[in-house]
């Protein structure tokens, strides 16, 4: 059950590390910060697990599985007390509260610590513990040795510090949040800190204790067990508070992801047709969605932008009919406008392939109220939808007949329908 739990909290560690990582491509020392806080932790969690520990103990070094978890559970609470400090914006501030500047101060001085402490632990590792044969756990099987207790009050003087710090902050800062979400969210990180203030001061405990008064290995297994059982608990509240607040953005980037994935038809067509419109050359569905040049937003607005201009450029090759039969073709399907819209696009591309651009371009399409991208983007998912399902013969049809109209003779009629229409506009 123990193993579980810590599979279980790295892997979620590891899957918040991943989901934060694109935060290292700006130049935005907080949200460096709390990746990095993530990925140190899911370092040293998943150095907990024994599958990673039973690798690591191939190299001939007795117990480096402790002394690296250690060290990367040191780098991200560096990066922990970073993140709190960079949560109250510049330094140069007229007028900072106490506990503010105990923060900024606390972590300025922690980098310079922690070089010290890391210098510490590998100096006491190496020297004052006793690692004549690894040990499967590092609590227990050096339970009451002083040299032991050392080098881990040494590394339990960082999570102290921090836990106390982010604790304090977290819980003062979650009433005065603006949404419930992150109202919730900085009360769990809070309460999971003060959890961590506790486990801390019990495993110090536990080791002193062991050492001035000897304990059964029973009884330090069980006490090591139930403080890692807490450890674990501890990190998955962590976990669950940092995600809630993301919930939100977390949808509207599966939404605009899900809009990309439907638009893409069109917009491959599209930018293909007109090499140039598009800012790079355009790859598979595939290729498309999995890459991180730039934020999903960000692409969906060029994307709707691409397919704007080349259906600009697509009115120096469609014939003048056209948009006119694609609404009597689609005036019985069940969403007729963008139905139209699709089978012009498709039409006018095979026209623009085989085809020389006109002097003058044809009717724009109809005008549409967007609002913002989101309203047009909605839009284009309609088009896209029929326009994937239109066949190239169906579109060479329609654009047959366009020409067959166009090559007819106008009657007295239309040259006087014609004539009026010029005079009102």
């Amino acid at each position: 059950m123990l193993d579980f739990f810590k599979y279980l909290t790295a892997a979620v560690m590891t899957i918040i590390a991943v989901w934060r990582f694109p935060a290292v491509r700006y130049a935005d020392a907080h949200r460096r910060a709390l990746w990095g806080g993530y990925a140190g932790f899911a370092v040293a969690l998943w150095l907990y697990t024994p599958v990673v520990m039973q690798a690591v103990e191939r190299v001939p070094v007795v117990d480096l599985s402790a002394l690296l978890r250690h060290f990367a559970s040191t780098a991200a609470i560096l990066a922990a007390l970073t993140y709190v400090a960079t949560s109250y914006g510049k330094s140069s501030e007229a007028v900072v509260p106490r506990h503010v500047a105990v923060s900024r101060w606390i972590a300025r001085a922690s980098y310079r610590a922690g070089a010290v402490g890391v210098t510490l632990l590998t100096v006491l590792f190496f020297t004052v513990v006793d690692r004549a044969k690894p040990s499967q756990s590092f609590l227990i099987d050096h339970a009451g040795q002083w040299g032991a207790a050392v080098y881990m009050t040494v590394f339990y003087f960082f999570p102290l510090v921090t836990t106390a710090v982010c604790g304090y902050q977290w819980t003062r800062a979650a009433p005065q949040a603006e949404s419930t979400s992150m109202r919730v969210g900085l009360g769990l990180m809070g309460f999971s800190m003060w959890m961590g203030l506790a486990h801390t001061m019990a495993r110090v405990a536990i080791l002193w204790v062991a050492v001035a008064f000897p304990l059964s290995t029973s009884t330090v297994e069980f006490l090591v067990d139930a403080t890692a059982v807490w450890m674990n608990v501890l990190f998955l509240i962590v976990a669950a508070g940092a995600s809630i607040p993301t919930t939100q953005a977390a949808a509207v980037r599966w939404k605009t992801w899900r809009t990309l994935y439907k638009i893409y038809p069109l917009w491959f067509s599209l930018v293909e047709a007109f090499p140039g419109t598009s800012l790079y050359p355009p790859g598979s569905r595939l290729a498309e969605l999995v890459h991180m040049r730039v934020p999903s937003d960000v692409r969906l607005d060029r994307w709707t932008q691409d397919i704007a201009d080349a259906c600009e450029k697509l009115r120096y090759y469609a014939p003048k009919e056209l948009l006119f039969i694609a609404e009597d073709r689609t005036v019985s399907h069940a969403d007729p406008e963008p139905a139209a819209e699709a089978y012009w696009i498709k039409a006018a591309l095979q026209a623009a392939a085989t085809g020389q651009s006109s002097r003058y371009a044809t009717s724009p399409l109809k005008p549409k109220p967007f609002v913002d991208t989101d309203s047009e983007a909605a839009w284009l998912t309609r088009v896209s939808a029929v326009y994937s399902q239109i066949s190239t013969g169906q579109a060479r049809t329609l654009l047959e007949h366009s020409a067959q109209i166009e090559a007819e003779p106008k009657s007295v009629t239309d040259l006087e329908r014609g004539i009026v229409s010029d005079i009102r506009h």
